[in-house]
């Protein structure tokens, strides 16, 4: 048999506390401070230096602003082979399995055959009707 070359990937979820890290700051600096103690915290927890915050974890820290970042951030965390440490926000999509549900509902919609009616519309019937009408007036008038 060959040998299946298996990727070894870790993922955990953290509740990363901030609050501690970022009153040590001044005011106008707390988000900057909040940033980097996640930072410590993931590479402290996952025994690797290389840490790359996603956008929506940067997004919900900087959300209010520089002197009020969130008390508590739960983050999904994950290390290749490699060692490289990423971190996305928990309950997160990523963008691989919205981009992939996005193309399977497109072509299952292009694989439905659409209905066609082989009675005719209404509005065809009217149409017919009125016709029909008009050419009777034409006729009684003359």
């Amino acid at each position: 048999m060959a040998d299946k070359k298996e990727t070894k990937t870790l993922e955990r979820i953290y509740n990363v506390p901030l609050r501690k890290e970022f009153q040590k700051a001044p005011n106008w600096k707390r988000t900057g401070k909040a940033v980097v103690a996640l930072r410590e915290f993931i590479a402290k927890n996952m025994k690797s230096d290389n840490v790359k915050l996603g956008k929506e974890v940067n997004d919900a820290l900087w959300q209010n602003g520089i002197r009020n970042p969130p008390h508590h951030l739960k983050v999904t965390v994950t290390k290749d082979e490699k060692g490289e440490v990423k971190v996305g926000l928990f309950g997160f999509k990523k963008k691989d399995e919205k981009k992939a549900s996005k193309k399977e509902t497109k072509i299952a919609k292009k694989e439905e055959p659409k209905a066609v009616p082989e009675t005719t519309t209404k509005t065809e019937s009217n149409k017919e009707e009125n016709l029909s009408i008009k050419s009777e007036k034409k006729t009684v008038t003359k």
